[in-house]
């Protein structure tokens, strides 16, 4: 029986919250984020967001006994890999050395957790005949991706591995977290009052909303391309069903048009974005800022057809717009008219998402409470 969680995403300008039952939204909630308590992807005050948390949930009404929340920063990392077959115990000793070319920092610093990258009928066929195997030798460790080890909480998976050339591998969806940014997350969780279930990086909620959206309806394999607008940056995620394939960080968003408003009007930067948010003196219609949207959807192109020639089997033909900057309809529109795709907004991938308010900008929050 699936339980009521909220979900909890802590971005740069808001704090978005959905409670979430299985996979049906319930209720959700946005609260401002203090300047500055957000600084280079991480939060500076552990205490100051908990209290914010706290305080966003009663004004929000959202009452709620269990947590997850959506893991981001520069030290979050996750990567496909394909290993031999193996225990249990062993694939958690070595998965730390699949990230030993992208951790500066030392090893032991980094919670890791896995979940196999299949699809369900692949994973029940997988974890028959391996059971099969098992019964027949009467040994073996069976594998049960994401589990808690030593108290990680991420997401949850299901058991699987494939034959290559006579020998089993699995392929895995592995992440990295640093141990420190774990206890953090489980403190401001705490200070708010609430239980931390889970704890992940923003993939994770990604490929949760797809599963579900293709177990609603019956689509399978499906090739999405969903694109975050964010305020520093934009992240285009590429997933073949709900598995990822490949994320792509553009070192562009919504900051750049603030930028642009704040020299147009004289103000500073927040006040800029407040401009844009709320198209006063209908702001994204000047000629600068539709010059900076169109910008902004050229390297979307070519970030896009990128892919697509690295990826010559790619039949991608559709993307999905979340984050801040799928409210402003100027930038909507650019993209719209600049890349030869079906542009949708992320809503579509929720239950219900058309009724929910903000549903586009609350998609990591709903994604990362689904399927507890």
């Amino acid at each position: 029986m699936a339980k009521t969680v909220l979900g909890i995403d802590i971005g740069y300008d808001n704090l978005k919250l959905a409670i979430v039952n299985g996979r049906r939204v319930l209720k959700v909630g946005q609260a401002s984020m203090p300047e500055k308590l957000m600084k280079e992807g991480r939060i500076v005050s552990v205490e100051a967001m908990g209290e914010l948390l706290k305080e966003a949930m009663k004004q929000n009404s959202l009452h709620c006994s269990r947590g997850g929340i959506v893991l981001t920063g520069p030290r979050v990392f996750v990567r496909n890999v394909t290993m031999p077959q193996m225990s249990t115990d062993q694939l958690i000793y070595n998965l730390p050395y699949e990230f030993r070319d992208y951790i500066t920092d030392e090893l032991r610093d980094y919670a890791f957790d896995y979940a196999m990258i299949s699809t369900r009928e692949e994973m029940t066929e997988r974890r028959k005949a391996k059971e099969l195997a098992e019964a027949a030798r009467q040994a073996g460790d069976s594998l049960n991706g994401f589990q808690d080890n030593g108290g990680q909480d991420f997401s949850s998976g299901d058991d699987g591995y494939k034959e290559e050339g006579g020998s089993s591998t699995m392929d895995l969806m592995a992440a990295a977290v640093p141990k420190q940014q774990l206890e953090e997350a489980r403190e401001i969780l705490r200070r708010g009052g609430l239980k931390m279930v889970k704890a992940a990086p923003s993939i994770c909620a990604y490929s949760s909303l797809i599963r579900n959206h293709e177990a609603a309806t019956g689509q399978k394999g499906q090739e999405y391309c969903i694109l975050d607008l964010g305020y520093q940056s934009i992240r285009m995620h590429v997933f073949r069903g709900e598995n990822h394939m490949v994320t792509r960080e553009l070192e562009t968003g919504l900051s750049l048009i603030d930028n642009t408003i704040a020299e147009v009007y004289n103000v500073d930067v927040h006040l800029a974005h407040t401009y844009l948010m709320t198209n006063h003196d209908n702001c994204q219609e000047k000629d600068v800022c539709v010059n900076t949207f169109t910008n902004i959807s050229v390297e979307l192109m070519r970030a896009l057809n990128f892919y697509r020639f690295s990826n010559q089997d790619s039949v991608l033909t559709d993307v999905w717009l979340c984050g801040g900057g799928a409210a402003i309809e100027s930038l909507r529109l650019a993209i719209v008219n600049t890349l030869d795709m079906d542009v949708h907004p992320a809503s579509e991938l929720v239950m219900g998402g058309s009724e929910i308010p903000d549903c586009n900008t609350l998609i990591q929050a709903i994604g990362i409470a689904q399927d507890l």
